[in-house]
């Protein structure tokens, strides 16, 4: 964990800017510091005089003479066990178990799994899950690529909420309560109710307020929270989506709350929907969980954990750090801050304090350039750059060089003084198409490939997406646009632009669809459940996944 040292408190920002959390609900009780029973396990089998004749072929190498030993180190190869092994995995009181169950009391769940492909796997989890509870899923549009992923595995139709949009920006937030309530009001056959919160640039939605919509349609509400591991970990963070009634929730462990890459976690809320759920969840995750799960990946989650419900103090300098960031920034005049104008939009009730969102072209420099420049010339990496934006994020628990950031974000290059901001230039987020076929059915399509000009009016057979942040610009089974292209086009072509799921890098040709889908297309995949018998709660399920 990194320095714990306090920055200087931040300036208060602009009226109107949502600065404090929901008061909806509390996040998650804090206990004393539990252990890392999963960690302590495979520690304790490491430090063992084993000779491993089976998987890993790395063998643990206890010459240390084997190369992922010189990239790794010999400690991470000796705990890199496989599955299945008594005093570490097997039994419901192995110490995964127990790890599994830490888990689910810190962050307020009924249950948890560990996944190890990601917040992805868990949005592919419930998106299998989903065809057991209704026809439809109504869908918050800005949804990260891998819920439409799991359209196509689910076979499910989904009618989309559209969320605010903030043109200047070009960059999507969340949606209302009265505009979800609203669409399942259109779809009495709805299967749930899905949203995003936080958003990339650190929204946070009225969680409250949309299990209140979802829970009066009857539905479950599913809350894709990868960006809010750390909610409700301490006060100055917003509360998370199961304390507010979230019934199904994915949380990418990694991205703030301090485990390996790829690791995160599915949490199952304690609502009205729990016992109908938790059989189909766990019998969805076994479909999708490696059976080789890493050991490494669940560790870290399992220390991740730990260290946030023992690190108050940690995620307070955390806060701090990114509140001396914002001071530093407002203070010197140059640049915006895109959360300060979250106060103009009703969807948005909070904002993460950890997320640093910086308006670069109010400081006369577009947010592909400042990415890049930081990178190359400072040695600063950001997370994400926009066409407007660079979006900085601290994780949970360090606390960053303010200085050196904001320095280096102030010795970038502008537009000359008096210049005219040329508005052609700007990369304006395109509404999606009409949508003619499912996700499913156009992925299952015939397809042919064309110039992306001549794919303008086709239905598309592919998800592209601007990455990051991964939110689909055109679906399968969605109409090509001339805006779509021009944008997707325009963002491959700037510096460290990238668009997940094109044909090439310069998004020179696109598949569409050109025949019939198969018959069997629209049928819907997933564990059907008829019953509504629960699994033990807190019980332990096995791990693998993450986005």
């Amino acid at each position: 964990m990194n320095s714990t040292t306090t920055a200087p408190t931040a300036p208060t920002a602009p009226a109107g800017t949502p600065t404090t959390p929901p008061t909806a609900a509390p996040g998650p009780a804090l206990p004393p510091a539990p252990g890392t029973p999963y960690a302590d396990a495979l520690r304790a089998q490491a430090g063992l005089d084993w000779l491993r004749l089976n998987v890993p072929g790395h063998a643990a190498d206890p010459q240390g003479r084997h190369p992922l030993a010189a990239l790794l180190g010999p400690d991470a190869l000796r705990l890199d066990f496989p599955p299945l092994l008594d005093g570490i995995d097997l039994g419901a009181s192995s110490p995964l178990g127990e790890a599994l169950a830490l888990a689910a009391e810190a962050w307020g769940a009924r249950r948890t799994w560990f996944l190890t492909n990601g917040a992805s796997q868990g949005n592919q989890i419930a998106s299998l899950v989903a065809p057991a509870l209704g026809r439809v899923l109504v869908v918050q549009r800005s949804v990260h690529s891998s819920v439409v992923d799991g359209l196509v595995l689910s076979g499910l139709d989904c009618a989309f909420v559209q969320p605010s949009v903030d043109a200047d920006q070009g960059i999507a937030h969340g949606v209302t309560a009265a505009d979800l309530a609203r669409t399942l009001a259109e779809h009495p056959d709805a299967a749930a109710a899905w949203v995003v919160s936080p958003s990339y640039f650190g929204a946070v939605a009225d969680v409250s307020a949309l299990a209140e919509a979802a829970h009066a349609a009857g539905v479950p509400l599913i809350v894709d929270e990868a960006w809010g591991s750390h909610f409700g970990f301490h006060p100055a963070l917003p509360g998370n989506a199961l304390s507010q009634g979230a019934d199904l929730v994915t949380s990418s462990t990694h991205k703030l709350a301090g485990s390996l890459t790829q690791s995160a976690m599915l949490h199952l809320g304690h609502g009205p929907f729990a016992d109908r759920l938790e059989p189909l969840v766990d019998r969805a995750f076994r479909l999708v969980q490696s059976t080789s799960a890493s050991a490494l990946l669940m560790a870290s989650l399992d220390v991740a954990r730990a260290s946030l419900v023992a690190g108050r103090t940690a995620v307070g300098a955390s806060v701090a750090a990114a509140d001396a960031v914002r001071g530093l920034i407002r203070g010197r005049g140059r640049y915006r801050l895109v959360s300060d104008s979250f106060g103009r939009f009703p969807d948005i009730v909070a904002a993460d304090p950890l997320r640093v969102a910086v308006d670069t072209r109010s400081g006369g420099i577009p947010g592909h350039e400042a990415r890049r420049l930081l990178h190359q010339d400072h040695r600063i990496m950001v997370e994400v750059a926009t066409d407007s934006a660079i979006v900085a994020v601290v994780g949970a628990g360090a606390a960053p060089d303010a200085d050196r950031f904001v320095e280096a974000l102030h010795r970038l290059p502008a537009a000359p003084a008096g210049a005219a901001a040329d508005e052609r230039s700007r990369l304006r987020l395109p509404p999606p198409g009409p949508a003619r076929l499912t996700a499913r059915e156009a992925f299952l399509s015939r397809t042919r490939t064309v110039p992306a000009r001549e794919a303008v009016g086709m239905v598309s057979a592919d998800t592209l997406a601007a990455y990051p942040p991964g939110i689909p610009n055109v679906l399968p089974g969605e109409v090509v646009t001339a805006e779509v292209v021009d944008f997707l086009q325009r963002t491959a072509a700037a510096p460290g632009g990238h668009v997940r799921g094109a044909l090439d890098p310069a998004v020179s040709r696109l598949r569409v669809v050109t025949g019939e889908p198969p018959a069997d297309a629209g049928d819907s995949a997933g564990p059907a459940d008829a019953g509504n018998s629960a699994g033990s709660a807190g019980s332990a399920g096995s791990a693998a996944g993450g986005r």
